[in-house]
Parts: structure tokens; sequence; C-alpha cells
């Protein structure tokens, strides 16, 4: 079996994992009408890929209903705005996964990206790899990624024997989304497929081994230094510039992630660094104190990132 040649994915470049806006009350019921706007101002910001309903957009907090209606919102707002469009279908029982995937397809997703089973989950390449082929046959024009991330969920496979398994049994699979180390294991075995970094603190390495694509959840507020890692990556920046974009991307994200986990941490940011005000998370997550949030800005404007409270004032006065 090979690739379907009637589709295709040659996009490179970055990819936003975008945050899902939730009100702040006691039900954290979605806050779609802001998307809009959200979409315009990261295009605004040269950002040509939305990854939707991943781990920063809590998709697996949400609903199979709700996350339909999120991808259906930002799909009507790529539509204007011309974004590539990911959709995150995984974490889910199978026959959910499958629907998402339908569902994606429908909406003229450009891709879509699984996590594998989270609890019954597979444990060797060829269980991953039937897997994704059961979700691939679901949307069979679409290009299919995985989404490698062992950390979260114990899913730990040898990913150059899963490169040369799963292009002879997935017509669909394009590619993957996973760490450094394991993205050059891919790498080694099959260039041909597109490999999504996610890293914001080894962006450099990354460049400088010749990694060209990233999904990365401070590319929602610190797009810039990105930018120019990516041209240190083609040789157009000098090393001492790159390491000093590096050094600021990883000094904010140490003070973000001081006052909590990666996504508590990181939707505060998002409300403090833009006009966007992202809402609380969902439980199990839970919102930061007034004290930190206030603290973190205080932290974010000594490294000169611009924050501003009222928003996020706002919110806690009213909760």
């Amino acid at each position: 079996m090979t690739q379907n040649p009637i589709i295709s994915f040659d996009y490179k470049g970055l990819v936003v994992p975008v945050f899902t806006p939730f009100n702040a009350d006691e039900e954290r019921s979605l806050n779609l009408k802001i998307i809009p706007e959200y979409a315009r101002f990261l295009e605004s910001k040269n950002i040509k890929g939305i990854l939707v309903n991943g781990t920063t957009g809590e998709g697996t907090s949400l609903t199979v209903s709700e996350r339909k209606e999120v991808a259906e919102t930002w799909a009507a707002a790529v539509r204007e705005t011309k974004q590539l469009l990911m959709i995150q279908v995984g974490g889910l029982a199978l026959k959910d996964v499958k629907e998402l995937s339908i569902h994606a397809e429908k909406l003229g997703a450009d891709a879509i990206l699984c996590l594998p089973e989270m609890y019954l989950k597979p444990r060797t390449v060829d269980e991953v790899v039937d897997y994704l082929k059961i979700v691939g046959e679901s949307a069979p024009n679409t290009p299919l990624f995985y989404y490698d991330f062992p950390r979260a969920t114990s899913v730990n496979i040898d990913m150059g024997r899963f490169f040369e398994l799963v292009g002879e049994m997935v017509p669909t699979f394009f590619g993957v989304k996973t760490d450094l180390d394991r993205a050059l294991q891919a790498k080694q075995i099959n260039d041909n497929h597109t490999i999504f970094v996610a890293g914001d603190m080894t962006m450099i390495g990354s460049c400088a081994a010749g990694m060209e694509s990233y999904i990365m959840t401070s590319l929602n507020f610190m797009t810039e230094s990105a930018f120019d890692l990516l041209e240190f990556g083609k040789g157009n920046v000098d090393l001492p510039t790159a390491q000093k974009r590096q050094e600021y991307i990883s000094r904010n994200i140490r003070e973000i992630t001081r006052y909590g986990s990666w996504v508590e941490t990181m939707k505060i940011a998002m409300s403090l660094t833009t006009k966007f005000f992202m809402g609380p998370p969902r439980a199990p997550l839970k919102l930061l104190s007034k004290e930190d949030a206030e603290s973190m800005a205080r932290g974010l404007r000594k490294i000169g990132t611009k924050t501003d409270t009222t928003a996020l004032i706002e919110m806690y006065s009213n909760l």
C-alpha cells in the first residue's frame, strides 16, 4: 500500500495550537464569538497554520459536540484568513475519533492530527499503525498525522520502526508531531514526511538540526523570535542573534510555567500579553489565583514582555 496519490500536504513552517476560549461561568461554556478575530490576529502575525482541539486547546476536556462546534467556527474563520487548518481528533473512544475524523473531512480540514487511545492504549508499533489505519479510513481524502506524545500518553514506540511500517499500511499518513529526539529518529528513516517539532524551549537546536516545521503554544503570543529562529535554520540569521531569540522565548516560558501546569499558565499568559481573554481552563485544570496572575505579569514585564491585566482583573472580580 502506498500513499494516496490524490491528496497532498506540502506545508512547512509554524502552526499555532490555539486555545479554546471559555466563559468564566460555572460550566466554563464555550466563548466562540472571539475566534474570528483570534484568527485574524494570528494571520496579522504571519501565522499561516492553525491546530484546533489539541493539548493547548483542551481538546480532551471537550465533548464530541463541543469539539465539532470549535472546529466549525475555526473552519469558517480560516476561510477568510486562508490559514491551514489542522484538527486534532484523538483522545476519545475510537467510535468518537472516527466521527470527528469524518466531521473534519466534511469541513475541508487540511489535515487531521490524532492522539492514540489514552487508556486501553496501543503498546507496540503494529498496534499504533493498526489504530491509525482505522482512523485514516474514516477520512480517506485528508492527510493524517500522528500525535506522538509519550510523556503524556505513555505510548512510547520506536519511531524509526514506526516510520518504516506506517507508510506501507496507512495511505493517508503524512507525518508526525513529536519532540526533537524522536523527530530526528523519524527523519533518518524517511525524510519525505512532514515532521512537526513540539519544543518551544529547544527550537534553536531543532533549527540547527534542519527541522523546518513546528507546533508550539508560545507562538500564540511570541511569534517574532520564532520567525528569527526559522531564518537561523536557513542560514539567514547568525548564531548570537538566534541564541538571544531562544533565550527570550525560554525566559518567558520559565516565568509563565512557574505558577502551574502548561495549559493553566499559558492560557493566563495569552490573556496577559494579547487583547484576547481566553478565560479559565476546564477542570481538572485550575484557574491561577489573582495573586499568581499579577505576579506573572510583573515577571514578564521584567523580561521585556508587555502585559495588560485589565481583562484578568475583570474576570477575577466576576468569579
